[in-house]
């Protein structure tokens, strides 16, 4: 088990053998990325290179924490919105393949753990909930509309996480009785990603913002 998860503080990170296993999961996901997109059929380098770019620069962002709170969760610099693009751009699968890869690059970087199964829910079905941006990969107002779904996904699989590995804290913040939990879940999830969200939906209000997007969605996708 040291091999795998290792203690620190009260909670665990990965050793080298949870390491292992990690870089060869997101090899896994990148290949099969690189097998298949929304639309069935092989990415071509220019969209691996565009989407390999949007997970470069969603992990920067996620460093650029305007706040943070002490069991995990920050509201971070746009992070969640570069990683919908690659959703935006390519489709659901290429979409969700992506931010599953950036969700195990956030267990590298800012490993959380106290229990084995909840970095399945934090970091794999969280993160990868941020592709499901690509299910209006061809409306009008794509973005706008994936990235609020994408964040609603997240929201829904961090409270989730939240009320099964994190319910014992309820009470120490003052949420108390049988829905405390839920309760407690609900609020500080919703803070950290309720605020990034609001920000950066008001950057998207911005027309020379929405034109820039659309710019560079025609560039990935040309």
């Amino acid at each position: 088990m040291s091999a795998l998860l290792v203690k620190r503080d009260g909670y665990y990170v990965p050793g080298i053998v949870g390491y292992m296993m990690i870089a060869a999961f997101i090899i896994m996901i990148l290949l099969f990325g690189a097998a298949v997109s929304g639309n069935e059929k092989k990415l071509s380098s220019k969209q691996i290179a565009f989407s390999g770019v949007a997970i470069a620069l969603a992990t920067v962002a996620s460093m650029i924490k305007l706040f943070q709170f002490p069991m995990g969760g920050a509201m971070t610099l746009f992070s969640m919105l570069f990683i919908s693009l690659v959703g935006y751009w390519y489709g659901a699968r290429a979409g969700i393949t992506s931010a599953v890869a950036y969700g195990l690059v956030q267990l590298i970087l800012e490993p959380y753990i106290i229990n084995p199964l909840q970095p399945i829910v934090d970091y794999v079905l969280a993160f990868g909930a941020l592709g499901l941006s690509g299910i209006f990969s061809d409306s009008k107002n794509g973005l706008v509309k994936g990235y609020i779904v994408g964040v609603v996904g997240r929201y829904f699989f961090a409270f989730l996480s939240g009320l099964l590995f994190f319910g014992t804290y309820a009470a120490s913040y003052g949420f108390k009785g049988f829905f405390g939990p839920a309760l407690y879940s609900l609020a500080y999830n919703g803070i950290y990603l309720g605020a990034e969200a609001a920000l950066t939906l008001a950057l998207l209000s911005i027309k020379p913002v929405r034109k820039a997007m659309a710019r560079v969605k025609t560039m990935a996708t040309a």
